[in-house]
């Protein structure tokens, strides 16, 4: 991407972009960067969210966790498991959750990071506050995000399920770019799993409900749920 070109939104389907362009394309899920010299924007550069067969996101950033397994042989990716993480609590920006997921988390940054530098934990995928993806696992593998879990009588939501982790927490309300991000993927991962739909897409809170309540109040179901539809 050339670097006068700075990402400002997603787009799905045929909405309106921001700063009053308009733009058509050809299948469900874009990716918008807008020229912005001299504060002004020039013509829209559109890259598909795309799953390649190795079940990586190509728009994200990679960062491989080795927190992860083969999923159960014959189990279809059927489950979007939404979460939320801020690290430490409360506080956005900076590189604290790539590293937990990937191990490297130093409990010397920070008190509450003793309490966690030891779990193995990972999610598919992390949507930061302005909209960057971050990639930890396949979406084909079986990342470590759901814990003890249950959805539909079936446990081990791990086994089928892919986790998007937001940053942010219960009560602070999540950024239109993590929307936008979000709903860009969904699409992208509905496309490529087609066991995944609307109505098999839940939080954390929703297969543990006794132990977690994330993605929390703040988060706008309603919003976020219709920008998938056609």
């Amino acid at each position: 991407m050339p670097e006068s070109l700075t990402a400002l939104t997603f787009t799905v389907y045929k909405k309106e972009a921001q700063r009053g362009f308009k733009a058509r394309v050809d299948k469900p899920v874009a990716l918008f960067y807008y020229d912005q010299i001299n504060e002004g924007y020039g013509r829209p550069v559109i890259t598909r969210l795309l799953i390649n067969q190795q079940g990586w996101l190509q728009n994200a950033i990679c960062k491989p966790s080795p927190n992860y397994n083969e999923r159960p042989e014959g189990t279809p990716v059927s489950l979007l498991v939404i979460h939320n993480i801020s690290l430490p609590p409360g506080e956005f920006g900076g590189k604290y959750i790539c590293d937990f997921f990937v191990n490297c988390l130093n409990p010397a940054e920070h008190p509450y990071f003793e309490t966690i530098s030891d779990l193995k934990v990972s999610a598919h995928l992390l949507i930061q506050r302005d909209g960057e993806l971050v990639q930890f696992v396949s979406f084909d593998d079986r990342a470590w995000h759901a814990g003890n879990s249950c959805y539909e009588g079936a446990g081990n939501c791990n086994d089928f399920a892919i986790g998007i982790e937001l940053e942010g927490t219960d009560d602070i309300p999540y950024t239109e770019d993590q929307y936008r991000a979000l709903s860009a993927v969904t699409l992208a991962l509905m496309e490529h799993y087609p066991s995944i739909n609307i109505g098999r897409i839940v939080g954390h809170s929703d297969i543990a409900p006794d132990r977690k309540t994330d993605p929390g109040p703040a988060f706008d179901w309603p919003h976020y749920l219709s920008s998938l539809e056609t």
